[in-house]
């Protein structure tokens, strides 16, 4: 079984890092006040954001040791596991972590729409690095909600707290958009890395061996998470990543379509569709024609 510290509540990884359970279901946690400790591999079941406020080596990827530059956050999912085992590497944790469990948002308008923030499924390496005004809106936002877990539990207390969180995601996505724009001379050589992987996937023999390309292959063909390279190419072309896939389909399927020899089930089974009907459909549903039609009328043209 793999070496892993699993924290299953809130209170266990309080307790972790000396600090007092005010609320059961959400903690902010300043992680200097924690012992010094190994490096090793963590899981989480509920989501964590890591505001680094110092360089430090703490967070690792792989074989990997990252030092984030301050004001730096980090998103986990619930399930989600970091770190890596390192035998007497120690070291001091900086920063604070904002904590807080699923059951905290059941009922509530962030509950409702938490799958939204994609960015808890990006990997260490796609971390948000704020400006210094991002990073004090940040602290603002900690300090609020720390304020709600510092009050006696009453009935407001639920849709403050998770009001709060709210805001700070909000915030959050403000600010992953204005980091994918000021990397868009890097964004553009994805897109470009992006495109000459689906050339070089359709002039080889993967479409017959496995099927249609999928963006969770050509986002490990970029060494990125699925939902970062999604992210990243709806903002670069206001196409989510399988639209474009699907355009790039389509548009290979026009130029085959020329070909007499062809039959349109050759064309669907070469482009690595198990089936030509749905090839078919997409072809309808995006050029308003079939293969066949948009043959003919080709030819009439």
């Amino acid at each position: 079984m793999e070496n892993v510290l699993r924290f299953k509540s809130i209170r266990e990884y309080n307790a972790f890092n000396k600090h007092e359970t005010l609320h059961p279901l959400v903690s902010i946690v300043d992680l200097s006040k924690a012992d010094p400790r190994e490096s090793r591999r963590m899981g989480y079941d509920f989501y964590v954001v890591f505001l680094k406020q110092i360089k430090c080596g703490d967070l690792r990827y792989g074989l990997n040791v990252y030092d984030y530059e301050e004001g730096t956050l980090v998103f986990l999912a619930p399930g989600q596991i970091i770190g890596e085992n390192v035998r007497d590497n120690f070291y001091q944790p900086q920063g604070y972590a904002l904590v807080f469990h699923p059951d905290l948002l059941q009922g509530t308008a962030l509950g409702r729409h938490m799958s939204d923030y994609t960015f808890f499924s990006y990997e260490v390496t796609e971390a948000l690095h704020l400006s210094e005004q991002e990073r004090q809106m940040v602290t603002d936002c900690f300090s609020k909600i720390e304020y709600e877990i510092t009050q006696r539990i009453d009935k407001h207390s639920k849709k403050l707290i998770t009001a709060n969180i709210e805001l700070f995601l909000n915030y959050c996505v403000r600010f992953y958009d204005r980091q994918f724009i000021t990397r868009d001379v890097a964004n553009k050589g994805v897109l470009e890395k992006f495109d000459g992987i689906l050339n070089a996937y359709f002039q080889s023999d993967k479409p017959q061996q496995i099927g249609l390309p999928t963006v969770g292959y050509c986002a490990d063909q970029l060494n990125l998470s699925s939902n970062y390279f999604g992210d990243l190419i709806k903002k670069e072309t206001g196409k989510s990543a399988q639209e474009y896939i699907q355009m790039k389909i389509i548009n290979m399927a026009k130029e085959r379509v020329f070909d007499p020899d062809k039959s349109v089930s050759e064309i669907a089974y070469e482009l690595g569709f198990r089936y030509p009907q749905h090839f078919s459909r997409l072809f309808k549903q995006r050029v308003g024609l079939t293969p066949n039609e948009y043959r003919i009328h080709s030819d009439l043209n």
